[in-house]
């Protein structure tokens, strides 16, 4: 086949035809060991070192949802880097935030987008949110194997949903297991600090603003107990990634936006360094 495509130019029928709209489909019956749920592991003692990203928070509000993530990535008890960046689009209205194996959720939100684009142009239609979920689902699902083996992915997926009109956050477990979250969602290893702030802080009014305030403080508490979460580092100049979904489509917060809000947040907490309070009734 290979030596066919070079002498004609072209590429072989099959590769040419309709099929499923499913990109991993396509992958898994022309060349499966690209898939990284199929990539053998070489032999290996004691626990895999590499780089994880940490935590991932979600709220919703009338308007929508906002997505954010901390910036730090750590590897063992070592700090492996300060800016990675763990919150993508992964089309118009929906965003992917990554906890777990760096490297191993980079690629698989890759893999996503191109699975939502192809679906796009094979069907002339942009797949539902709800369908989204599923696909990101049984992407998680084969990697099981790699999970097994200590490199774990577990994403949170948050997207505006254009037939309910309205923002809509997931989770999943290592298993593909997905679970919808109403009002507020975190994960990765900072996500009990990260959700108990929520917890208290979360209102179902909240404006677009409001939101992003409120996931910044959760990410702010997360760090103060989590040493694998980073929180805002105003003397790098170092911010989460913020993003906002809304019915106008996927929008990333500009660094001096969060910068404003993560600066507002230091200012309060040389008061009162364990946050606001919320009412005792």
């Amino acid at each position: 086949m290979e030596a066919n495509t070079r002498s004609t130019g072209r590429l072989p029928a099959a590769f040419l035809t309709p099929g499923s709209s499913s990109f991993m489909d396509f992958l898994g019956a022309h060349s499966p060991e690209l898939l990284p749920g199929n990539r053998p592991l070489p032999p290996v003692q004691g626990a895999i070192e590499a780089p994880h990203g940490t935590t991932i928070v979600a709220a919703s509000f009338p308007g929508g949802v906002v997505l954010a993530g901390d910036r730090r990535a750590t590897m063992g008890n070592v700090i492996a880097q300060r800016d990675i960046e763990k919150v993508f689009p992964a089309d118009e209205y929906s965003a992917v935030g990554i906890a777990g194996t760096a490297g191993l959720a980079v690629e698989m939100v890759k893999l996503f987008q191109l699975e939502l684009e192809h679906f796009e142009k094979v069907e002339g239609a942009q797949l539902s949110l709800e369908g989204k979920a599923n696909r990101l689902s049984t992407m998680i699902r084969g990697n099981l194997g790699m999970a097994m083996q200590g490199l774990a992915i577990v994403p949170l997926f948050a997207g505006w949903d254009v037939d309910r009109q309205k923002g809509r956050i997931f989770s999943y477990d290592v298993t593909g297991g997905r679970s919808e979250e109403h009002g507020f969602a975190s994960t990765g290893s900072g996500s009990v600090f990260a959700r108990g702030a929520l917890k208290k802080l979360y209102r179902d009014d909240f404006t677009e603003n409001q939101a992003a305030t409120a996931v910044v403080q959760a990410l702010y508490d997360a760090a103060d107990d989590d040493s694998a979460t980073g929180g805002p580092d105003l003397a790098r100049r170092i911010y989460p990634i913020v993003t906002v979904i809304t019915e106008d489509g996927f929008k990333k917060l500009t660094e001096a936006e969060v910068s404003d809000i993560a600066r507002a947040i230091y200012e309060r907490r040389l008061d009162q360094p364990d946050g606001p309070r919320a009412a005792l009734l």
